[in-house]
């Protein structure tokens, strides 16, 4: 079995040249593109893009729906907590002090069981 052979300088400039020529072959081999077919690849690009940009609308929206449903939430919540807030300080206010009756008020009360009293007494 024979060992590897390094290629000289005129080696690798022909394996060069030779690549060179088969890519320029190639480009040359390659089919002209029809103006029809880039229109339609255009028009084929420009509906995806169209509901591309239409699903970014869509999806916006949404999100936009999202924000304004937070938002009521957030207000309805802070509407809450308000009347919440109203309701205990006004549970923390002292009541009224209680109307006192006045002595005369007390004597016809106190006469009135006394003669209650006597009534059920006699019987």
């Amino acid at each position: 079995m024979t060992g590897f052979k390094v290629p000289s300088f005129q080696d690798r400039a022909a394996a060069a040249r030779e690549a060179k020529q088969r890519a320029l072959e190639k480009m040359r081999n390659k089919p002209v593109v029809d103006a029809a077919v880039v229109a339609e690849r255009l028009a084929a690009a420009e509906a995806k893009e169209a509901a591309a940009a239409e699903r970014r609308a869509a999806r916006q929206a949404e999100i936009e729906q999202k924000k304004v449903a937070k938002e009521e939430l957030r207000a309805k919540a802070a509407a809450e907590a308000a009347e919440a807030a109203e309701r205990a300080a006004a549970a923390r206010r002292p009541a009224p002090p209680p109307v006192l009756p006045t002595p005369a008020e007390l004597k016809a009360a106190r006469d009135a069981r006394y003669a209650a009293r006597k009534a059920r007494q006699r019987g």
